[in-house]
């Protein structure tokens, strides 16, 4: 069975909410403490949502020197898949696993509401379940979710097609283009703010689409990676 690791940190708050995601779509959750220097041959890692360290100096800024995040940058450069949200995207851009970061919302409120998204690429390892263009619906809750870079960094992600998910209908945090989530260039890592760990199972999340996915719109960030790891 393919094991998709979820790592806690010190004020990791969905790590038990991405296990839960990971077991639904059929895989086996293994959880990874911040504190290990082993990856207990995981063939994924999700970093999940919350406020890991308190969010002190700024959001992600101390994780990224865990001791677990040392065997993560280095597997994610070898082609590992992971997924980071929310804080876990924090992370990655902290850990120059993704470029750009991430500041205090504009409107400088924390925002948390069901929040519809394009799907721009589906060539990563995360959204091989999706179909470019789609409209998904992924609750979202964040007070330093703008996503922020350099234009000629914004330029490149748009020309390499590693914008992954843009926001429609309002931008809830500011962010440039957009931008609710991006891929490196190898599509094997990607971050969202939206949290689709929390739109799994229908009756327990949003409505979504009102089809047959009603309210799993996030569930298929999980099944994506287990169709890209079977091959």
């Amino acid at each position: 069975m393919t094991r998709v690791g979820v790592v806690t940190f010190p004020g990791t708050l969905d790590d038990r909410d991405a296990s839960r995601a990971v077991r639904l779509a059929g895989a086996e959750a293994v959880s990874l403490w911040h504190g290990d220097a082993d990856l207990h041959g995981v063939d994924a890692v999700v970093l999940p949502g919350g406020f890991s360290y308190g969010d002190y100096l700024r959001a992600g800024a101390i994780s990224r020197f865990a001791p677990v995040m040392g065997e993560i940058i280095s597997a994610a450069n070898k082609g590992l898949p992971v997924l980071g949200i929310c804080n876990g995207f924090q992370v990655l851009t902290e850990a120059h696993l993704l470029p750009g970061s991430m500041i205090k919302n504009d409107h400088l409120h924390f925002v948390c509401r069901e929040q519809v998204l394009s799907v721009e690429n589906v060539d990563t390892a995360w959204t091989r379940d999706y179909t470019a263009g789609e409209h998904i619906t992924i609750p979202l809750k964040n007070q330093d979710g703008q996503y922020v870079a350099d234009e000629h960094t914004l330029d490149e992600l748009e020309g390499e097609g590693r914008v992954v998910f843009r926001y429609q209908g309002w931008n809830p945090n500011g962010s440039r283009r957009g931008i609710a989530g991006i891929s490196n260039a190898a599509g094997n890592v990607v971050g969202l703010m939206p949290h689709p760990e929390h739109a799994v199972e229908e009756g327990f999340g949003p409505d979504g689409a009102k089809g047959p996915r009603t309210g799993v719109d996030g569930l298929r960030f999980f099944t994506s990676v287990l169709k890209t790891l079977v091959g």
